[in-house]
């Protein structure tokens, strides 16, 4: 019988798995080598999509994995985890560090979840939550009617003005009259500056919970390219995987109202939230993830990884304007993060542009915009977003050029119904060929940090 071969480090365990899959299991590894290559020949400008940096991808991949651990750093349920441990403290207080927060849980399984663990830890199911409607930028676990958040909680929706701008008055009017236990902030599609600072004067003035989102503009907060919640909201949560260019996951954060007794408890907030984390909402933690993020949170206090963040916000003004420059509306007239929100006209709709973008290797997504008369599956707008194109180091001219690109197919685009239309061949044909002298002339090469 052939013995064993002994692996005792990190780098043989990765190259022995690499080369076992493409033997055991090729044809997995033949799709894993495929969707390698469709991303190097597409330009994303999905908003809610940025690559994982390699190092976080390595460390997904880790023999953390294999362990169980139940609890948290120094108070497990499980024996081995003297390394898990470790893990996560340094995750911990890379969190806190990155955000200046004084309170970090990062073992949430994602953004969405950690969205619901809040609202277990403060909500009872019929209470009131206050947030941003989906039509108008929010997310769906910020109240929507077919979620958690919207069937177990009496949820009522605020909007933004005919500017495309977050009608605060209308925020401070419904919370007065509701008196919310709890008021979201934060968007999914929204291309603006929150003001957090009016959203905490409002919730205090009905005695309500403030938290906020950041899931879309972590990257941002980070270095200072938006003001941060953290000492304003009660609570935040973010994924870990947007701006942050790390694994999928969620992070929850909090600052100087951490330590402060919850009304009507006799625990605090860090108290509250770590028990609706575990044991209330999750078991064992995804330690190989939490590896992931610690990685991501220390990639994100490099001066490289500001760098990018920049060019994701001037990116971001180039690409409205160009928009802007074409006859296209830009929902708020202008961008403030990374979110550029097109209204479409006539005929076209969001589920046809989305289409033929993609025929034509562009990924957008169709979305829903203010005032919206359409199906979440049909829409009336595009989300944009230059977190991709911004790894691969787009500049100015290589933006406008991806913008014209996008102009030029769709105005080359015969709607036929909500979501059939026709491109002609030979045109779809030109239009892929210059998505792949875009993707090769800023090859994705470049932000393998």
């Amino acid at each position: 019988m052939k013995p064993l071969s002994k692996i005792d480090n990190f780098e043989d365990l990765l190259t022995k798995g690499i080369s076992n899959l493409k033997l055991r299991d090729p044809e997995i590894a033949k799709i894993l080598d495929a969707e390698v290559r469709r991303q190097s020949q597409t330009l994303s400008l999905v908003a809610s999509c940025c690559a994982v940096n390699t190092e976080s991808l390595v460390a997904a991949a880790s023999s953390l994995v294999n362990v169980t651990a139940e609890g948290f750093p120094g108070k497990r349920y499980h024996a081995g985890c003297e390394n898990v441990d470790l893990v996560e403290a340094l995750a911990i207080e890379r969190a806190r560090n990155l955000f200046d927060a004084e309170y970090a849980s990062v073992q949430s399984h994602s953004a969405s979840s950690a969205n619901y663990q809040v609202y277990s830890a403060f909500l009872k199911p019929g209470d009131t939550l206050l947030g941003m409607a989906l039509d108008n930028g929010g997310h769906l676990t910020h109240g929507s009617p077919v979620t958690f958040s919207g069937l177990n909680y009496k949820a009522i929706g605020y909007g933004t003005t005919t500017d495309g701008l977050i009608d605060y008055e209308e925020v401070r009017s419904l919370a007065l009259e509701y008196r919310p236990k709890m008021i979201v902030c934060g968007a999914t599609a929204y291309s603006r500056t929150v003001d957090f600072a009016k959203f905490r004067e409002i919730a205090d003035s009905v005695d309500a919970i403030l938290m906020a989102d950041i899931s879309h503009i972590a990257g941002l907060v980070a270095v200072g390219l938006h003001p941060s919640p953290i000492n304003y909201a009660h609570i935040t949560t973010t994924c870990t995987h947007k701006q942050l260019s790390g694994p999928r996951g969620g992070l929850i954060l909090s600052g100087r109202d951490a330590e402060r007794i919850v009304p009507g408890t006799e625990k605090t907030f860090a108290q509250t939230l770590d028990a609706a984390v575990f044991p209330k909402m999750q078991g064992a933690p995804a330690v190989n993830i939490i590896a992931a993020k610690a990685v991501a949170f220390g990639y994100a206090m490099t001066p490289a990884f500001k760098e990018h963040i920049h060019r994701i916000r001037s990116n971001a003004d180039i690409i409205a304007k160009a928009f802007d420059s074409r006859g296209y509306e830009v929902v708020g007239q202008i961008s403030e993060n990374h979110t550029v929100l097109i209204r479409l006209s006539g005929n076209m709709t969001g589920a046809i542009a989305e289409s033929a973008l993609e025929e034509c290797s562009i990924l957008v997504n169709k979305n829903r915009v203010p005032g919206e008369t359409r199906s979440s599956f049909v829409t009336s707008g595009l989300r944009i977003g230059t977190g991709s194109l911004s790894q691969r180091h787009f500049d100015a001219k290589g933006c406008e050029a991806v913008v014209g690109l996008i102009c030029n197919i769709l105005d080359s685009v015969e709607p036929d119904g909500e979501k059939a239309y026709k491109l002609d061949k030979q045109l779809v044909d030109k239009f892929t060929a210059e998505s792949y002298r875009l993707c090769e002339e800023y090859p994705i090469a470049e932000y393998q940090y």
